[in-house]
């Protein structure tokens, strides 16, 4: 590993540290999108019902950090800080000011997933159970 020279340490102490894909992180609330298991945009979360795919991969993914936009109001990110401390998954509020994007929710693991799709672009229809009808013979004999 080659020593920094004096000009990229001066950089470095005027700017900060250097940032692997600043504009994805920004985009994606502090992360890259390689790490992303699910996302979805504001008025997604702003909507009244929790998404029941974040749901799931809360539940499958206990060692993921879901990351909500600061730029939102409490009461549209509450219900998903709620789903966060029930499965005890640690959870940030990330907030901006310099930047908003469209992302209000990132559910994401500390490693590369590469995962092909990330949006949830409707909600799942949780399937009901299907009550079994009692045959025509079952009706006749009943007890």
């Amino acid at each position: 590993m080659k020593k920094p020279t004096v000009d990229e340490v001066l950089q470095q102490g005027i700017y900060g540290a250097l940032e692997t894909k600043p504009d994805e992180r920004r985009k994606y609330l502090g992360t890259i999108r390689e790490r992303i298991i699910i996302a979805l945009k504001k008025v997604q979360v702003a909507e009244e019902e929790v998404y029941p795919q974040v749901d799931q991969n809360l539940k499958e993914n206990p060692q993921s950090h879901l990351l909500l936009n600061g730029n939102m109001n409490y009461e549209e990110l509450s219900k998903y800080v709620k789903l966060a401390t029930k499965y005890k998954i640690e959870h940030t509020i990330v907030t901006n000011k310099e930047h908003d994007t469209e992302i209000g929710l990132v559910l994401a693991m500390d490693h590369a997933i590469d995962k092909a799709e990330i949006y949830i672009t409707k909600k799942e229809v949780v399937p009901q159970e299907i009550k079994k009808n009692k045959g025509f013979l079952a009706k006749i004999f009943k007890k």
